[in-house]
């Protein structure tokens, strides 16, 4: 388990420098209004939508990660979104935006708070 962190850590770094291209923000923006509207869950569309993204090899790996991350939200991120969402925080070279919308999924319990809200809404417009 330790090498797949190792690995996925070196693909952030690696990967975040293409965050700001049209189809990583656009993904990006797509997550954080789906993190925005959940409810305990993403709804069967929300997670389909989450699923395409992960699934996109073009897109950098962080996002790719958040939107699995959130795509497995069940009243919250699991073990291992929690984890990849804290190495995204912790990634100097991922951008400041990417960095606060991991920070929101990892402490997301059950739905945003009214600051997470104005927080993506803010990032994110």
């Amino acid at each position: 388990m330790k090498l797949t962190r190792k690995i996925m850590l070196i693909a952030l770094i690696g990967l975040f420098s293409q965050f700001s291209m049209a189809d990583n923000a656009s993904s990006a923006k797509e997550i954080a209004d789906i993190v925005a509207s959940l409810n305990h869950f993403p709804s069967d569309a929300d997670k389909a939508a989450l699923m395409a993204i992960s699934a996109d090899d073009s897109l950098a790996e962080g996002v790719r990660a958040m939107a699995t991350a959130v795509a497995n939200f069940a009243h919250s991120a699991n073990d291992e979104g929690k984890s990849a969402m804290a190495e995204i925080q912790a990634n100097d070279q991922a951008p400041d935006r990417a960095r606060a919308l991991a920070g929101i999924i990892e402490g997301l319990m059950h739905m945003a708070s009214a600051d997470a809200k104005a927080t993506l809404a803010e990032l994110y417009p």
